[in-house]
């Protein structure tokens, strides 16, 4: 595990011991009803820190609406004007998301600076391979990780030469490979927590397997305190996919679903039934494995260690627990006779 500086957000403490999953919010920054509204849905959800874009002085209103409909930490989202940063530090926010080399002079970066330092705000550098400082692509030809690195930690001075440390760092790319060197070499260069993710990772059927390599392949190597799944889709699928990513590399505990991809063995509804097995106990907090096996070759024998399972038969199903057979049952009683076992957990 990385030797990381604990930077608070909020009532959250990014030091490795836990992951937090983050979401951003996509309505209409001037629907504050509307951003109030997807914010609660988050929570609900199991998000744990939210962001909102802030393009402009109107937005900011967003802030204290937000805080006081939810308990978990507000991000606030800026660009370029470091006024928007100061206005957000003093409505409330829990964190900003700037970078201190696009704001204009060190004099602003220093206003920024002490007033977050004040307010005990940290600050999240965001470097992106479409975003690179025109010198640094002239250095390297192209948005490598090295390249993608020496931005983030550039930036990252900005803040130390004016006693600023509360700093948070992401580098993110839409190339899975470059995204996975960027962190690596980024988790050598520096202590500060690391944000993960892959940007515009695209709709739900990529975005999702992009995310998993990516963000999986670097929390598996120790790296990373917080994560978005980044999806062209409704944010709450963010979240969903965020909490299956950890629970996978036992990360965040819940229901392990195990199930097999059929043959010509199978004779009940496999596809149908690991379906609504996996919807059923998808908010399930239970630190189990369930298994959905398609009949006795690979059932009660290969899912041995699954703590509670099915193996189909012709028509039917036997319940199994730790590889032991409990009891045969009917097809259309195998979901409910299944969940049952699982409550008894």
């Amino acid at each position: 595990m990385r030797n990381v500086k604990p930077v608070k957000v909020g009532n959250c403490t990014l030091d490795g011991k836990h992951i937090y999953i983050q979401s951003m919010l996509n309505v209409r920054s001037d629907d504050i009803e509307g951003s109030v509204r997807q914010a609660i849905e988050l929570e609900k959800a199991g998000c744990e820190i939210v962001r909102a874009a802030i393009p402009d002085m109107e937005a900011v209103k967003l802030i204290p609406a937000i805080k006081e409909a939810v308990s978990i930490p507000l991000v606030a989202d800026i660009h370029f004007d470091y006024r928007l940063a100061l206005e957000s530090a003093s409505a409330g926010v829990d964190k900003i998301r700037i970078n201190p080399g696009n704001i204009g002079s060190m004099d602003r970066v220093k206003q920024v600076a002490d007033t977050c330092r004040m307010k005990n705000i940290p600050i999240r550098i965001g470097v992106n391979s479409g975003s690179l400082e025109k010198e640094i692509l002239a250095k390297y030809g192209s948005p490598t990780p090295e390249a993608l690195v020496e931005s983030a930690m550039t930036h990252a001075s900005m803040l130390e030469q004016f006693d600023f440390e509360d700093i948070v760092i992401s580098i993110k790319s839409s190339d899975v490979n470059k995204m996975i060197a960027s962190y690596r070499l980024a988790s050598e260069k520096c202590r500060y927590p690391l944000h993960l993710g892959v940007t515009e990772a695209g709709t739900e059927r990529m975005g999702l397997i992009k995310s998993a390599v990516g963000i999986g392949s670097l929390l598996c190597d120790g790296i990373g305190e917080t994560i978005r799944v980044s999806l062209t889709d409704e944010p709450v699928k963010e979240i969903e996919a965020g909490k299956d990513i950890l629970r996978c590399i036992g990360k965040k505990s819940g229901v392990k679903i195990v199930s097999c991809p059929t043959c010509g063995r199978t004779r009940i509804n496999l596809i149908q039934t690991a379906k609504e097995v996996e919807e059923a106990l998808k908010d399930s907090d239970k630190d189990i494995t369930v298994a959905v096996m398609g009949c006795v070759v690979n059932g009660p024998g290969e899912a041995k260690e699954a703590d509670i399972g099915i193996a189909g038969g012709d028509g039917c199903a036997v319940i199994f627990k730790k590889g032991e057979i409990l009891r045969k049952i009917p097809e259309n009683e195998i979901v409910s006779q299944l969940l049952a076992e699982v409550e008894k957990l």
